[in-house]
């Protein structure tokens, strides 16, 4: 438990993915993706049920023997490259509380293929969830002012306009108000976020803004990113925290 709340982690992971066959088993730094998630939630000691979200039973059993749970197999609905998470989530969310007999709090999302996610991230979100009364709290980054969504183009045939019809006046990178993107990190969420506003945002979102490189696995480029960051993060002071 954490701020007397109940604490489920549900780390999603299908068996299927077009881009890199297998990327869930795939090992960074000599360790699959599921796993170094089980690693790090065994280093936070107020989870109370920590369970991988699967299709797939040797991703399963990578999981469990990284400290995961695998209670559930996710069903084939639910396996598709076109399930989002809010239902991956109120599945797992379901079946843990109908084998457990008791309701959670709070749910917090741990996506394999955001591997250089920090303790100190989860807790982050986690904190900020319990202690502002949101329905839901997402780890987000700068989007660098170059990719602003006013300065996004669009191609309709060979014809190219703003994505944004107010893009063409922009002159300045002054006159561009921040904007922020999902790195995928931590989503921590209420029950009731989940379960009767059905979403994973909610009425009442918030954010904690990581001002450190988070890379979300697509590709085997991206493999290769991570790898790197995980070789410079290890000469940092810390850096014991990669998790």
């Amino acid at each position: 438990m954490r701020g007397g709340r109940r604490i489920l982690v549900v780390v999603p992971a299908r068996g299927g993915s077009k881009g890199v066959p297998r990327k869930n088993l795939r090992p960074v730094a000599g360790v699959p993706l599921v796993a170094r998630v089980g690693e790090l939630v065994a280093r936070l000691p107020w989870v109370d049920r920590a369970v991988v979200s699967t299709d797939d039973d040797e991703i399963a059993r990578v999981a469990e023997e990284s400290g995961l749970e695998a209670p559930f197999r996710r069903p084939e609905a639910l396996s598709g490259d076109r399930i989002g998470d809010l239902e991956v989530l109120c599945h797992a969310l379901e079946a843990v509380e109908k084998a457990d007999g008791q309701a959670y709090d709070a749910i917090v999302m741990l996506q394999p293929t955001s591997p250089l996610r920090r303790i100190a991230h989860v807790e982050a979100a986690v904190d900020k969830l319990l202690g502002g009364g949101w329905d839901s709290v997402w780890t987000v980054s700068v989007t660098d002012l170059k990719y602003h969504p006013r300065k996004q183009l669009q191609l309709e045939g060979d014809r190219l306009r703003f994505s944004d019809p107010a893009g063409g006046g922009v002159v300045a990178r002054q006159e561009l108000t921040p904007t922020y993107h999902r790195n995928g990190a931590v989503y921590a969420m209420t029950r009731s976020c989940l379960r009767e506003q059905r979403s994973l945002l909610g009425r009442r979102g918030a954010a904690v803004v990581l001002d450190e490189p988070m890379i979300s696995i697509d590709t085997l480029d991206d493999f290769e990113r991570v790898e790197a960051a995980l070789v410079a993060r290890g000469r940092e002071p810390g850096h014991e925290e990669a998790g």
